[in-house]
């Protein structure tokens, strides 16, 4: 799962992957978030099993829109038994946001319609990003002794 990090950039349409963790295949759709693309979002939820949303922990202006957001999707039908994990990316910035600030911006504890947890992360190091792949899969194993 190592990349070249040097040249990221924010996602522009979106991108196909798939990848191999712990004995599992995951597809993940990396879909942009600019505001030109948020109404075609609805077009990647079938069959998710768990949405992974990313928050910039610097970008403190736009965390009224992105809980905002985030509410509006956690309402689709579509995405009705799908779990949560919230990425708080960029945490090795200093000035950043906590988590826990983060948690009460997103009102993230009025959550009780999906399982979902927070995970503060850094892109750039890799920090917590097998960790959050960790609860997908385990989140995911856990769901199907259920049926």
């Amino acid at each position: 799962m190592k990349e070249d990090v040097t040249t990221v950039s924010p996602t522009l349409g979106f991108i196909i992957k798939t990848i191999e963790f712990q004995g599992y295949r995951l597809n993940i759709w990396d879909v942009g978030g600019q505001k030109t693309l948020r109404s075609y979002w609805k077009n990647y939820f079938e069959k998710t099993d768990t949405l992974v949303w990313v928050v910039d922990a610097t970008d403190r202006l736009r965390v009224d829109d992105c809980r905002t957001e985030l509410a509006g999707l956690l309402l689709e039908e579509r995405l009705m038994g799908a779990s949560l994990l919230v990425f708080l990316n960029k945490t090795d910035v200093d000035g950043c946001m906590t988590e826990e600030e983060v948690r009460e911006r997103l009102s993230l504890d009025s959550i009780t319609t999906h399982k979902w947890t927070i995970l503060p992360c850094s892109a750039m190091t890799g920090r917590n990003l097998h960790e959050g792949l960790d609860w997908v899969v385990q989140d995911a194993k856990d769901r199907l002794f259920l049926y």
